[in-house]
């Protein structure tokens, strides 16, 4: 077994480097990227840990997005190791090479470190902390209480979920009459206030801020009321972990929390208490962002009592458990393979799985170099949202790109850390005569909100110019830039003004045919489209990028202005078009069908596309 672990874990660990080159930058790590160029002790939405680990990854490696990601993945590489060693103490050396086989194969493990996150860290803090704990029971020495202090710091400076570690791991002790025997010696009592102590750049960052990361963390972001949402942590956890691995795991913790060892119900009511625990959170947390990793801590604190569990199985459900769960790891991984490359990223641009957060920013900072280096020296990019902010930044290696106020800057909890920076733009009265490059995320507002965020950039920043607009992955990923030329410096007396003249960028739906609908060789196009302020002139229909109809503009679609209340377009309700398409000896198949929308002020924007299939 010794032989088969060490093979598989520098066999993933090798694969993991390896996808972590590839892998595009997801948009948190670009963030927490833009917060190791503005070092501190502590971040609005983090402790300071992870930024400072990336910036020692890029000082050591260089700039790259392997460099930031490797001392992650040296962090999760150490985390099977550590399962090994509490193991092979409590439960001999053949369950602990099963248990880190296991915690290799852990999907939620064996992905760990591919992505600049604080997972990693608090990973290691988890088991240095379970493995400290385990060993109080035996006695307390010096060397554990070291190890002690050292894993409740870690934790403190990786994340705020690390308190559900620090809460279960002392209602563990306490539980049992050798942890509370243990809980009497000074040493401990000194490790848990060096522990306490690492927090204090985070409380120190909130008591000078407000409290606002606390607020995000604690209040914000929960609704805090009782909904059925919290029943899909079942079958997500029990798919993401594999649906016999959560069954073993969650049946040791429930046979280990009576087991006549100490040990074995330490680590039971240790991973089997925060598992119950986010269970019972997702009935009144936040649901709208990703948590399923939340319970990886409590995965790992009974991982050392899987192989127990696993010997009173039958031979043929242990062989499942081991074929399903290395497929799920294959699974994850795979995705990770899939979304790194570009053409996976494009074909799935009709579903909804999606991978929005990896997708587009190459193209979009090459685009925006482009187009800065056509405008005057000087030029300033600013970004409508956080997360083109630190995208860009990234790619241009400029943590200083302003962002303007934006839902999603609150919605994350990154609004009073721009602040601080002094990167939260007010708009043009902030911008003077300054020419400007603001650079706009479509795709960033959802879609029924969309012209009320053009009428909010309108009050930011003023008339808006014609967008040169970037649609990537068939539209899915969709930017707008709009350059500023700073001559109109007189204007910014209009932004902030509720009632400026707000011409807009086009909006615009296919009716018919639907996504993914099967058509004919010839075939009818409708729907709908408008542009406020100054309204269409006419409306293409593309196939595959290719002017395929000119459609009829003009037709009525009194049901358009009535859903979009607030729309200036002057020639409502005659906003309604049709086209008969006739694809001529285009192939069967696969085909994207798009519109392009010409304004009556001369603007050309082609619109996001929707595959159709042409029988």
């Amino acid at each position: 077994m010794r032989v088969v672990f060490i093979t598989l874990w520098a066999a993933v660990s090798l694969l993991k480097v390896s996808m972590a080159a590839r892998l595009p930058l997801f948009v948190d790590e670009a963030f927490y990227w833009q917060e190791s160029r503005h070092l501190a002790l502590a971040y609005s939405d983090l402790p300071g840990l992870t930024a400072w680990l990336i910036r020692l990854g890029e000082l050591v490696f260089g700039k790259s997005v392997l460099a930031l990601r490797l001392p992650f993945l040296m962090i999760a590489a150490c985390v099977p190791w550590l399962v090994v060693r509490i193991t092979a103490r409590e439960f001999g050396n053949r369950n602990a090479w099963l248990a880190g086989i296991a915690t290799l194969l852990l999907p939620l493990a064996g992905t760990l470190g591919l992505l600049a996150l604080p997972d990693a860290p608090m990973a290691l803090a988890t088991l240095l902390c379970v493995d400290a704990g385990a060993r109080l029971l035996r006695g307390v020495s010096h060397e554990t209480a070291l190890q002690l202090a050292c894993g409740l710091a870690i934790g403190a400076l990786s994340h705020y979920r690390f308190i559900a570690v620090i809460g279960v791991g002392f209602i563990a002790l306490l539980m049992l009459p050798r942890g509370r025997q243990a809980l009497l010696d000074p040493r401990v009592w000194i490790a848990i206030a060096f522990g306490a102590a690492a927090w204090t750049p985070l409380m120190a960052w909130n008591f000078d801020n407000a409290e606002a990361g606390l607020r995000f963390q604690l209040v914000d972001r929960h609704p805090w009321a009782f909904h059925a949402d919290g029943l899909s942590f079942l079958v997500i956890q029990g798919l993401l972990v594999t649906p016999p691995l959560f069954v073993a795991l969650i049946w040791a913790a429930w046979k280990g929390r009576r087991s006549v060892s100490e040990d074995v119900r330490y680590l039971a009511w240790s991973g089997g208490l925060v598992v119950l625990g986010f269970f019972i959170l997702g009935f009144f947390a936040d649901t709208q962002r990703v948590s399923f990793h939340w319970p990886l801590p409590g995965y790992l604190a009974l991982l050392p009592l899987l192989p127990h569990v696993l010997s009173t199985w039958g031979p043929w459900l242990r062989r499942l458990v081991w074929i399903v769960v290395a497929s799920g790891l294959a699974a994850a991984l795979g995705y990770y393979a899939l979304v790194s490359s570009p053409s996976f990223r494009e074909d799935s641009a009709a579903l909804k799985w999606y991978p929005s957060n990896f997708a587009g920013w190459d193209s979009l900072a090459a685009a925006v170099s482009n187009e800065h280096a056509r405008m005057p020296p000087g030029t300033r990019i600013v970004a409508d949202n956080f997360k083109i902010g630190a995208e860009l930044g990234f790619a241009l290696d400029n943590p200083r790109i302003r962002v303007l106020d934006h839902p999603l800057n609150r919605e994350h909890g990154r609004a009073p850390q721009l602040r601080l920076w002094g990167l939260q733009s007010k708009g043009r009265s902030d911008w003077g005569d300054t020419p400007v490059l603001l650079v706009v995320g479509a795709a960033d507002v959802e879609y029924r909100n969309l012209l009320q965020r053009y009428h909010q950039l309108c009050e930011q920043v003023g008339p808006l110019p014609q967008p040169k607009v970037l649609n990537v992955d068939h539209g899915r990923q969709r930017y707008l830039l709009f350059a500023f030329d700073g001559k109109h410096g007189d204007d910014k007396a209009a932004a902030g003004k509720a009632k400026v003249k707000c011409t807009a960028p086009a909006m615009a739906w296919i009716d018919a045919p639907a996504i993914d609908a099967r058509v004919g060789r010839r075939f009818e196009v409708s729907g709908w489209a408008f542009k406020d302020g100054v309204g269409l002139a006419r409306v293409d229909v593309l196939m595959d990028g290719r002017v395929v109809a000119k459609a009829e503009y003009g037709l009525p679609s009194p049901g358009t202005a009535a859903y979009w209340k607030i729309s200036s377009d002057p020639l409502h309700p005659n906003v309604g078009y049709r086209a008969r398409v006739d694809v001529g000896d285009a192939t069967p198949g696969r085909h994207w069908l798009g519109l392009r929308l010409y304004g009556r002020d001369g603007s050309v924007e082609e619109w996001s596309e929707q595959p159709v299939t042409v029988e």
